[in-house]
């Protein structure tokens, strides 16, 4: 049987490649996306959104300018943000100021921020949904349900009688992220 040593240089130069691999192999696990982006269709309605995530979808009948109506839902969490896409049906073009102006109020609301502030120009945040009418923007930083800092971008509007909000909430809301998401809000 014949044993083969391993010489000082052979084995300084296979350390060496190893060392030289391993930083690569390690950047590409850290690559891993935390966002995987896919294209939604909100079955319904003529909304595109692209999400970072596969979305739950919810239906719940919640008050609406006073009026029982059906809000659905898609939502998911990725990157220690949560994204949401919702959408009802206001039944009347006359009802849609009011729903989204009570809509921004109670985002507001749900992160512990004083609802009256929905009209405060520091509030507003500069967003474009190519389609919508009646849109507004909404940035805000409050508490969510467990005390902890919590921040919202979000997007309500309207196409026709169907009003629409689209949110990313988080304790930092990166600008990249925040550009791919809303960006990715398509309307017909």
């Amino acid at each position: 049987m014949h044993s083969r040593s391993v010489g000082p240089v052979r084995f300084a130069r296979a350390l060496a490649s190893a060392l030289l691999v391993l930083p690569g192999l390690l950047t590409l696990s850290a690559c891993s996306p935390a966002h995987n982006w896919r294209d939604l269709q909100l079955a319904g309605t003529p909304l595109q959104a692209l999400m970072p995530c596969k979305p739950e979808a919810a239906e719940r009948t919640v008050p609406l300018a006073g009026v029982p109506t059906l809000m659905h839902m898609h939502s998911c969490e990725a990157g220690e943000q949560t994204f949401a896409v919702a959408w009802a049906d206001a039944a009347a073009e006359t009802r849609v100021p009011e729903i989204l102006t009570g809509w921004r109020a109670g985002s507001l609301a749900a992160i512990r921020v004083d609802p009256a502030t929905a009209d405060n120009v520091t509030a507003e945040w500069p967003v474009t949904v190519p389609g919508a009418q009646q849109l507004r923007g909404l940035q805000a930083a409050g508490q969510d349900g467990q005390g902890k800092t919590t921040q919202v971008r979000a997007a309500y509007f309207s196409k026709g009688t169907l009003v629409f909000q689209a949110a990313v909430y988080g304790p930092a809301l990166p600008e990249e992220v925040l550009t791919t998401f809303f960006e990715g809000l398509r309307l017909p």
